[in-house]
């Protein structure tokens, strides 16, 4: 019989193991030794600017835009603090013991802030949230459209659909229900902003067209739709007074519920509440549902989601219905909400679809992002307007300039994020703490 390999020889003295223990041998330099590259130091400085980048991006478009104020001879503190209570934001500070009802009962609830009471702070601060219920709803549709790699410029032309379409049935159907008018027109309109931008997207998906080029063209497209409507001898102009080339009015059985403020006034309809759910829907769409994975998959890597069995071409076309969801649910909103009609002269002069590009952009294409963005570029819009800022601390024709700036600087500098992060980072070096000695570090001589 043979010893099996690896067995000790028969008669030889057993190896006894050393068993102490022994301090462990320090390791040697590996010049080899990983160093995240420079690429990757960038990712991780992006991920982690989510929040920074914004709000540096804000704070300088502000400062630049002070020191515009500050050439034409006015304060830029005082300008900036007539926005500020331009928008109704000074509500806020009056606290108080009041309470408010809740719908549908007879019951109320301790709330700390006067709801009652109408003051100029608490009107602009509706006219101010209106504003930023639309912006939200158009920041999201480009929002959507971005998370699948997809630039969508035709929030308008999508926003524009849907007044078209919540119009033509708000001011239709008068004798039907107050619940299914209204149900009626916010589902139909939202579908034709939906089919509307999934053009688009069924063109990027088939033909490879650009979605840029697409919704550009759809948008101009939906231009002369509008003022063909609208216009003299269009099939929605009114039908009392001819030669106004605007709508008519949205029938009483179609207009949204305000529950703040004064109706005749542009009262804060429950349109704020649509938005706030929009949001979340956007947030669990996106982080909470296969379809939010593949299309996050898709706006990451096309060709790797391809291979791993998603396909490209239905999350285009989906991505982008989604996102001209959004939009004609921003326009059907406004038209059932507070504006009640519309005509050729708001349809040239409309853009509110395009703020929703730098609504998105600014927000980091996030549902809370998005929000916070729709408020702050919602409170440059209404604060600078002409019933809102004081004339004795700014001109409204420069207020109104004012707001076209700082809203150009901020899509200037968001698209510099690399740079506004690199600046972040070397503040590091700059202000290198000294050594305990109190001498700074010397470099060390090499070779």
């Amino acid at each position: 019989m043979t010893d099996a390999p690896g067995d000790p020889e028969i008669g030889s003295e057993p190896e006894i193991l050393d068993l102490e223990p022994r301090e462990p041998e320090p390791l040697e330099a590996e010049p080899t030794a990983y160093a995240p590259s420079v690429a990757e130091r960038l990712a991780i400085y992006q991920r982690a600017g989510g929040v920074v980048t914004p709000v540096i991006t804000a704070v300088f478009a502000f400062f630049m835009g002070g020191i515009v104020v500050a050439a034409t001879g006015h304060n830029p503190l005082k300008v900036y603090k007539g926005i500020f209570t331009g928008t109704g934001l000074n509500w806020f500070f009056h606290f108080g013991h009041y309470h408010i009802d809740i719908p549908f009962t007879n019951h109320h609830v301790f709330f700390w802030w006067n709801t009652s009471v109408i003051s100029n702070s608490a009107y602009s601060l509706q006219q101010m949230l209106i504003l930023a219920t639309t912006l939200t709803l158009t920041g999201l549709a480009v929002a959507f459209a971005f998370r699948c790699g997809l630039f969508n410029i035709g929030g308008q032309g999508q926003y524009l659909i849907g007044v078209i379409t919540g119009l033509w049935i708000g001011t239709s159907f008068p004798h039907m229900g107050h619940v299914p008018h209204v149900l009626f027109a916010v589902v139909v309109a939202s579908l034709a902003g939906a089919l509307w931008a999934a053009i688009a997207g069924f063109l990027k998906a088939t033909t490879g067209a650009h979605e840029v080029i697409t919704t550009i063209m759809l948008n101009w497209i939906a231009y002369w739709i509008g003022s063909y409507l609208f216009g003299q001898g269009g099939p929605l102009q009114n039908s009392t007074n001819k030669s106004l080339p605007v709508s008519n009015d949205v029938v009483s059985s179609a207009k949204l519920w305000p529950f703040w403020g004064n109706p005749a006034l542009q009262a804060l309809h429950i349109g704020f509440f649509v938005a706030l759910a929009a949001l979340v829907a956007f947030w669990f769409t996106l982080n909470r549902t296969t379809l939010g994975y593949e299309v996050r998959a898709v706006g990451f890597n096309p060709e790797a989601a391809r291979y791993g069995g998603i396909s490209v071409s239905r999350n285009y076309v989906v991505a982008m219905a989604v996102a001209g969801m959004f939009a004609g649910l921003a326009g059907v909103m406004d038209m059932l909400g507070y504006q009640y009609r519309f005509g050729v002269l708001d349809v040239q002069t409309s853009n509110i679809g395009f703020i929703g590009i730098a609504v998105a952009l600014l927000g980091r294409n996030k549902a809370l992002g998005v929000g916070l963005s729709a408020i702050l570029f919602a409170s440059l819009l209404y604060g600078t307007s002409t019933r809102s800022i004081d004339q004795s601390v700014l001109r409204p024709e420069l207020a109104g300039n004012l707001t076209w700036m700082i809203q150009a600087l901020v899509l200037l500098f968001i698209g510099a994020d690399v740079l506004i992060l690199y600046v972040w980072q070397a503040r590091k070096k700059i202000f290198r703490p000294l050594r305990p000695g109190g001498a700074s570090p010397q470099p060390t001589e090499t070779g």
